[in-house]
């Protein structure tokens, strides 16, 4: 068909864009927060400070530690690129990236503020903050991630 153009939908990022996975990572965080505040011996702080380490270290493995995608659609288009990478077609500041970019933020915001778990706080919210950004749009830093490609 002349004229019209195919356009493939990414099922590996498509999903951030549906309708309640939004609603999903509050639950998930919320469930999280609550499986860690009925453990004995843990404070609220420490809850709220282990919620943001764990919740931060997933999505950076999610969004930034894996490359390609599962699926054999696109001829390869997505390899070398990270989950972030291929969220809505590597455009910027889109209303996806926007809510998963201020999660981390505002997730800091509840930990307690003595100053060495605000330092690891900030710390790691910095570190999934900075990743997210498009200055570091196929960054790859240290070789971690790079894309062999064999010939």
């Amino acid at each position: 068909m002349e004229g019209s153009s195919v356009h493939w939908t990414n099922p590996n990022s498509a999903w951030l864009n549906l309708r309640g996975s939004w609603v999903t990572n509050v639950c998930v965080l919320v469930l999280l927060r609550v499986g860690l505040a009925i453990v004995p011996g843990i404070s609220s702080e420490a809850a709220w400070t282990l919620t943001n380490l764990i919740y931060n270290l997933a999505t950076y493995i999610m969004f930034h530690g894996v490359i390609g995608t599962p699926y054999e659609v696109n001829q390869g288009e997505f390899e070398a690129l990270t989950l972030w990478e291929q969220i809505d077609g590597g455009a910027q500041f889109t209303p996806t990236k926007k809510y998963l970019t201020a999660v981390p933020i505002i997730l800091t915001h509840f930990t307690h503020y003595d100053f060495a778990t605000f330092l690891l706080n900030l710390a790691s919210c910095l570190l999934v903050t900075i990743a997210k950004l498009p200055l570091m749009h196929e960054v790859r830093l240290f070789g971690i991630n790079e894309k062999k490609y064999l010939e």
